[in-house]
């Protein structure tokens, strides 16, 4: 790659979106009704891009989705469909004339089909449950779509039968014989997500046969496991899918196999049976020869380096071809020749794209700043998603022949032609042990160099995790430079994207490396940045954030004004207990509570209670199993008992996550409120 493709691709990110003169600052409101672009896939002859859309009614608050198309190279987008139902993953048929797309405006979320000659959409399944995911083999004969079902049914109908029984049922209560009785914000029900597959033609669907119900365990994995957990092979004969074994370990355990299995169903081979920790995202290269997924090395760790695999098919070898990258993969495709992958993951601060020569096992950075999403490869071009911290994410293309990019849809332009926001940059300083860590300043949207700033302390989640060139839809920095703050994030030891043995160096040192970044961190901004007022700050976090803001409370309490704690952990004993993946705290502090207790408690922040001092606002949503409600509560209990002024939201309709769109403006609102309460504005 040379530097003319980089300049290239660096030129088209600095576009953008550009205010106008009249341009207001950046609001919770217009985080939330910003519409949001996903699912991009090309057409057969690389000409058309289908993706969906999300738009937001606040009235209804709720999310609605349709879909779209856009030339390839640029040009006019055409919404397809309008609908208040949501129409979401678009998939080409093989010949390119037609946009198979799910839809649940008949009542069932069932399979549809979009002519482009026509403008015709007509319902092609009708199945007893809803599809939940699916794919379409390459010749277009077979559908393989999850579904929630009753494990003990045999048909679709039986499930549907016993979803009515279970709603009429007068007893609520369930009875459980093994842990895993909640997961992320759902109790157990007793069903699972299995995978089927059903002939498909002109007519619709007909021949349902399960896949999966051989085996105990969810296709795909709950909460967050998509499509991408399973592939059909290039001559529509075979699936190749991700599963964990739902046993008595499964609460502690990452241990996710490939299993194989005719599109006809049958027996079904474990591909991955050596490796005891996470392989997942199979994708066949494009004439078939090959197989590659995604594996970790570590049972237990979820937070492990991801790292493709490749098989081949005819020899049986196995190659590990990312085994000396130090980076995590999120996602990849193979190229269109099948010799390189394409390849996305985090990488200092950035959410890159490379390409990676296969035989040469040489990564090739294409992508210098912002985050990078999904990516849909053709012959000669891809198209894939960016944003950045001053960017929505847009649709992309890039030439593979020329290396030229362009962005090819402006899915907010009235919306961001109204709207001014800050500018950024990223810088580092040395943290724990003098080693390198990074971090990004977000200057207000009406910056003035000669004024001084109150700031907002953004501290992330995981903890293996990143806050970096990423417009998020919750934790935004431009929501708080809108109010006229300066936002700081630091990527402190355990972050992702800084190679694996920095992530690593977390584990079992919550309030230790981390911790000291973040002091070395705001001595650096205060030394640097003289538009900043380090003495007048207010830390915010959510989840292991959240933790370290507790930590914060007993351990810095001198320095910040105000703390907002979103979802945090109070107590380590009880978070052993009370959460639903053990594995996570069981590998964070080297085993059960039970058999190191001196481990959870070396960091515990109930400990040092006594030490608070700080104002501090508590957020929790009662349908977080991650970290349960209690640990709010009693963060909260802490802070009223010692006559310290604090305040409590609580949503009693959302999870780890806030995200109803009105609840989210709810608590933009109130976490501003907060701020503007306890620092000082200077004029």
């Amino acid at each position: 790659m040379n530097m003319k493709y980089l300049a290239l691709l660096a030129g088209a990110f600095m576009a953008g979106y550009q205010p106008s003169i009249d341009a207001k600052n950046f609001t919770a409101e217009d985080l939330v009704t910003l519409n949001r672009v996903s699912g991009a896939t090309l057409s057969p002859n690389g000409s058309t891009v289908a993706y969906q859309l999300r738009t937001t009614d606040l009235k209804a608050d709720k999310a609605l989705y349709d879909i779209y198309t856009v030339p390839a190279n640029g040009g006019e987008t055409v919404q397809i469909t309008q609908h208040q139902a949501a129409d979401t993953t678009p998939i080409w048929s093989a010949d390119g004339q037609s946009i198979y797309f799910l839809s649940s405006r008949s009542g069932s979320n069932q399979l549809h089909r979009y002519d482009l000659k026509t403008d015709n959409i007509v319902q092609v399944s009708d199945l007893p449950v809803d599809i939940n995911t699916y794919k379409l083999s390459k010749d277009n004969n077979y559908i393989v779509f999850s579904a929630t079902v009753f494990p003990e049914c045999k048909t679709l109908l039986c499930s549907q039968e016993n979803f009515a029984e279970a709603k009429e049922r007068k007893a609520t209560g369930k009875l459980y014989h093994k842990t895993f009785v909640r997961h992320w914000d759902k109790w157990l029900d007793g069903t699972q997500s299995r995978l089927f597959s059903a002939k498909l033609s002109d007519k619709g669907t007909t021949g349902v046969t399960p896949l999966s119900h051989q085996l105990d365990g969810n296709v795909p994995s709950n909460p967050f496991g998509g499509a991408e957990e399973y592939t059909i092979s290039p001559d529509s004969e075979t699936v190749v899918f991700t599963l964990r074994i739902a046993d008595e370990k499964e609460s502690r355990s990452t241990n996710f196999d490939l299993y194989q299995v005719s599109i006809d169903g049958g027996e079904i081979t474990n591909l991955t049976s050596d490796n005891k920790a996470w392989d997942t995202q199979p994708v066949f290269s494009p004439d078939g020869s090959k197989l590659a997924w995604l594996a970790m090395d570590r049972p237990g760790f979820e937070a492990d380096r991801l790292q493709v695999h490749i098989k081949d098919l005819d020899s049986g070898e196995v190659s590990n071809v990312t085994a000396e990258w130090d980076r995590s993969v999120s996602s990849y495709a193979f190229s269109h020749d099948g010799k390189k992958l394409f390849i996305t993951g985090n990488n200092i601060g950035k959410k890159s794209l490379w390409s990676f020569d296969i035989e040469g096992r040489e990564p090739t950075l294409l992508t210098e700043k912002g985050y990078v999403g999904a990516v849909s490869v053709g012959s000669d071009k891809l198209i894939y998603q960016y944003d950045d911290l001053k960017n929505p994410a847009d649709l992309y293309h890039m030439d593979l022949t020329t290396g030229k990019s362009s962005q090819i849809t402006q899915v907010n332009k009235k919306a961001m032609s109204d709207l001014q926001l800050g500018d950024y940059e990223q810088f580092s300083f040395k943290g724990w042990n003098d080693e390198t860590v990074y971090g990004y300043v977000v200057q207000p949207a009406d910056f003035d160099p000669e004024k001084e700033y109150p700031l907002a302390f953004l501290i992330h989640g995981g903890p293996q995790g990143s806050f970096g060139d990423h417009f998020h839809y919750r934790w935004n920095p431009q929501t708080y430079t809108g109010q006229g703050f300066v936002a700081v994030m630091i990527d402190f030891h355990g972050s992702t994207g800084y190679g694996q043995e920095f992530t690593d160096s977390i584990t079992g040192d919550w309030g230790g490396k981390p911790f000291e970044d973040l002091q070395k961190g705001m001595s650096y901004i205060e030394d640097t940045y003289s538009f900043i007022d380090t003495e007048n700050s207010c830390a915010l976090g959510a989840s292991y954030g959240g933790y370290m803001i507790n930590w914060i409370a007993g351990n810095w309490p001198e320095q910040f004004k105000c703390l907002v704690n979103h979802d945090g952990i109070f107590d380590n004993r009880m978070m052993y207990y009370a959460t639903e993946e053990l594995w996570f705290v069981e590998w964070e502090n080297g085993g059960t509570y039970f058999d190191v207790p001196e481990n959870y408690e070396k960091f515990n922040p109930v400990h040092h209670v006594d030490k608070w001092q700080t104002p501090m606002l508590v957020v929790q949503g009662t349908k977080d199993f991650r970290v349960p409600e209690t640990q709010s509560l009693g963060t909260f209990t802490a802070l009223q008992r010692q006559g310290i002024p604090s305040q409590l939201l609580v949503f009693e309709d959302e999870n780890h996550w806030v995200l109803k769109p009105n609840n989210s403006i709810q608590w933009h609102h109130v976490v501003n409120n907060w701020l503007h309460q306890w620092l000082n504005e200077k004029q």
